[in-house]
């Protein structure tokens, strides 16, 4: 069984929205976009090597494909991201979508999605990462569909937008790593707990 691991730029209160840039997300009228960018550290690149060197599937939303698929197709095969990023199968999640030219190795799941992903789970494979894809990650965790969120957690708050995890829903983690970086992002590791209790 393969696990299925979201992978999140996270601010200190719970949202993933817009950590690359000011426009990359505005729903809701967020206003913060770009988050991440004063705390880049190598590490933080070294830590999503090690996670793409042991996933061979990417799990997105629509609108996270869309603005991936944009950004990464267009980089050449040896570029340290862009060619991870476009090697990797990925599987989109929309019912509007009709193809997948936008990003290459792309396959659209358009109906029975929870079914649908517990048998690419079932798959054999390596994991499957999932990041953005916030309305798609909180039918994942609804459905007890994530084995495990590995967060690089950032020392800001900014009060609102789009969370990592969805309301009214409890969910018990064991920790697995709690690793400083230099910047003051901490990089956090955390399972599905064996026992819910």
């Amino acid at each position: 069984m393969r696990d299925i691991i979201v992978h999140e730029f996270i601010t200190l209160d719970g949202v993933i929205q817009a950590p690359g840039a000011p426009d990359e997300d505005t729903d809701g009228g967020f206003q913060f976009g770009g988050w991440t960018l004063p705390y880049w550290h190598d590490d933080i690149g070294a830590h999503f090597d090690q996670a793409f060197r042991n996933a061979d599937a990417f799990l997105l939303g629509r609108k996270t494909w869309q603005g991936h698929g944009a950004a990464f197709d267009p980089m050449p095969a040896d570029d340290p991201f862009g060619g991870p990023m476009n090697a990797i199968q990925k599987y989109v999640v929309s019912t509007t979508l009709k193809e997948t030219s936008l990003w290459r190795n792309s396959t659209i799941i358009s109906n029975n999605v929870v079914e649908q992903i517990r048998k690419l789970k079932a798959q054999p494979g390596k994991n499957i990462l999932i990041d953005g894809s916030s309305v798609l990650i909180h039918t994942l965790a609804e459905n007890d569909l994530i084995d495990e969120y590995t967060l690089h957690v950032y020392p800001v708050t900014v009060g609102g937008g789009k969370r990592l995890f969805p309301d009214g829903k409890r969910i018990a983690l064991e920790i697995v790593e709690a690793t400083p970086i230099p910047t003051g992002v901490v990089y956090m590791r955390y399972r599905k707990a064996q026992t819910q209790s």
